[in-house]
């Protein structure tokens, strides 16, 4: 392919640069007015929120009715249907054990977690560029760029995360591009700006080895047109994307953030932890405010020690990087339900939990795979 006489004069001129986007060199960053409270050097820089007053004061709560609560009771009959309709979901279980084993025993409990959520907002700056396009540039002389935490935005909804960027008005600036030094393009590093390789058939020999015939695929030149340039002996600069200019602005990342606290009742089960977290539960107590205080005087003292370690877990971590907007805490009751049986000599348990009666059997008595039974 021919390239331009112009091009050819300034190859010598292009430089051969990494083409990954960098950050712009200190010097671009010095001498902006009014930007020292957004950024120092070059690194992201978190903001402190402003400090807000309290929400409504804690109102005492009465549990007469969570000492009264009952869950329904699981019958010999809710028993075998759970756990047929489990062993029916697996493919591998048979059905059979599971309608004639003999329950033995039942024995039900229910256990009580504690949840808090925290919805945040956090806000950072970083320097970011683009580039130049037709689009008008806000710099400086259009004003004073606001404070971080002035900007307004729209909040998603509570307790859903989300990340958003935006650009801050008035923080534009533009300079050429560091990567090209304004050019536009750079010089090949595959061809050295030639546009023409070595052929890689022949490696440059023009006939392939023991071969009287001329290289095929170079037709016998001893070289190939570039692929990595297309011949051109230049490729586009992929920082400025060929306009040679950067528009350089500082830009606000907004995070809203869901920090989750969990807590479950002590037990002595040997139903994974794992399970009884995504559990249904009923619902005892909720509390939705912009702060929550702790539960106090529930009737197990071990929630009311979670309530206030998760308040205090969840405000130190966010007090010093992020706003506060909603907290909810909840309390639900898990039943559980330990079911003792006998099947064909042999004693085992399995369990049943929470509303909608999941169960979990650690070793069922008939197990197969691929049409064998597993020994």
């Amino acid at each position: 392919m021919d390239r331009d006489p112009s091009e050819e004069d300034s190859m010598a001129d292009l430089s051969f640069e990494a083409e990954s986007p960098v950050l712009p060199p200190d010097e671009l960053l010095e001498g902006l007015p009014s930007y020292d409270w957004l950024l120092q050097g070059r690194e992201r820089q978190v903001f402190f929120p402003p400090l807000e007053a309290l929400g409504r004061s804690q109102e005492p709560a009465c549990w007469s009715s969570v000492l009264e609560h009952r869950v329904p009771v699981v019958t010999e009959e809710v028993a075998r249907e759970a756990l047929l309709s489990f062993v029916n979901s697996h493919c591998c279980y048979s059905s059979a054990a599971a309608g004639n084993l003999i329950i033995q025993e039942l024995r039900q409990q229910t256990l009580c977690r504690y949840r808090l959520e925290t919805f945040s907002e956090s806000r950072v700056s970083e320097w970011t560029f683009q580039p130049v396009t037709n689009h008008s540039v806000d710099g400086p002389q259009r004003g004073t760029s606001p404070r971080l935490w002035d900007m307004k935005v729209q909040v998603p909804p509570m307790f859903q995360e989300d990340t958003r960027k935006l650009q801050v008005p008035h923080s534009s600036l533009v300079k050429e591009c560091h990567k090209c030094h304004g050019r536009g393009r750079y010089k090949c590093s595959g061809c050295h700006g030639a546009g023409m390789v070595r052929c890689s058939s022949c490696s440059g020999t023009k006939r392939k080895a023991k071969q009287p015939r001329r290289c095929h695929l170079c037709s016998g030149s001893g070289r190939r047109r570039c692929s990595t340039c297309s011949g051109r002996g230049n490729k586009t600069c992929a920082t400025c994307k060929g306009e040679r200019k950067l528009e350089h602005f500082v830009q606000l990342v907004i995070m809203w953030k869901n920090s989750l606290f969990e807590f479950m009742s002590p037990h002595h089960l040997h139903c994974p932890k794992e399970l009884l977290a995504k559990a249904r539960g009923e619902n005892l107590f909720r509390d939705e405010n912009a702060t929550v205080y702790p539960i106090v005087d529930f009737p197990l003292q071990d929630i009311s020690l979670a309530s206030q370690r998760g308040i205090e877990e969840h405000s130190t971590m966010l007090a010093s990087r992020a706003r506060i907007l909603q907290q909810r805490q909840t309390i639900e009751l898990i039943p559980i339900t330990e079911v003792h049986y006998w099947y064909q000599g042999k004693t085992s348990v399995y369990y049943i939990y929470g509303t909608d009666h999941q169960v979990y059997v650690a070793d069922y008595p008939e197990r197969y795979c691929c049409g064998c039974t597993i020994l």
